[in-house]
């Protein structure tokens, strides 16, 4: 068995099944809900799950998601062209898991995904180039989490609540391993993180529309315009009046 590399749209419809050959699911667009054995994650842009040899996986996504699938062929495959990351990569295809792609590893996945990859050449490199950088970032230094992911999550949801475990989720995460590692890599908690970061977006619809105060609380998800003035004084010791009036003061100077 050669590798095969293919483009996959995913929708609301339920895929369950196994094979006997390892998988690679990397996240192009959309969110994909995937299980493995009973092991739930999330593929989102610059993530991905492996399933490994035999395990049954099911997938589904709401919205819709594409991604690129790449089948790993053989035990002799490995071998003959990944040299000495066929270990590594024989460790890395034993376990289900999800994991997020560096800079270099997600470049690399929408190169292939926007190339001629039907073409066995293409397939060949580009499966070996893949496992080889997956195969040293798992013994690599831990990745940070994707605080990009986890800001455009908070952005999109501000007007609705937000607990931990939907960030952790965003990560492939327990909400208390996540808790742990966003305290150690931000220096404060995920909650006390939405907070300041729901603030700073009324501050600067503050600063930046003509919008009520009431109508900027709620986007901003305070369920009244004396909540978000209150929290907004304890942060910056201002009130939204103040800070308009100081705007409109500043950009007459």
């Amino acid at each position: 068995m050669h590798p095969a590399l293919f483009l996959r749209h995913y929708v609301h419809e339920q895929i369950a099944h196994s094979h006997e050959h390892a998988q690679l699911v990397f996240g192009l667009s959309g969110c994909l809900d995937f299980e493995v054995s009973g092991k739930g994650c999330q593929v989102l842009t610059r993530s991905m799950a492996i399933v490994p040899p035999g395990m049954h996986h099911i997938c589904e996504s709401a919205q819709g998601s594409q991604c690129l699938v790449l089948d790993i062929p053989s035990e002799g495959w490995l071998c003959e062209r990944l040299g000495k990351h066929a270990d590594a990569s024989r460790r890395l295809l034993e376990r289900p898991k999800r994991l997020l792609l560096d800079t270099a590893q997600s470049q690399l996945v929408n190169w292939l995904a926007a190339s001629p990859i039907t073409d066995e050449v293409i397939a060949q490199q580009g499966a070996a180039l893949l496992l080889a950088s997956l195969s040293q970032g798992s013994s690599a230094p831990r990745q940070r989490l994707p605080m990009s992911v986890i800001d455009a999550h908070i952005d999109q949801h501000c007007a609705h609540p937000l607990q931990v475990a939907d960030l952790a989720r965003l990560c492939g995460l327990s909400a208390a391993r996540f808790h742990t590692r966003f305290l150690d890599e931000s220096g404060q908690t995920p909650m006390d993180y939405v907070r300041l970061r729901r603030l700073q977006r009324g501050r600067d619809l503050l600063l930046g529309s003509q919008l009520s105060v009431g109508e900027i609380a709620a986007r901003v998800g305070y369920g009244s315009q004396s909540a978000f003035t209150a929290a907004l004084a304890r942060q910056w010791g201002c009130t939204p009046r103040q800070l308009r009036r100081e705007s409109r003061d500043n950009s007459r100077e």
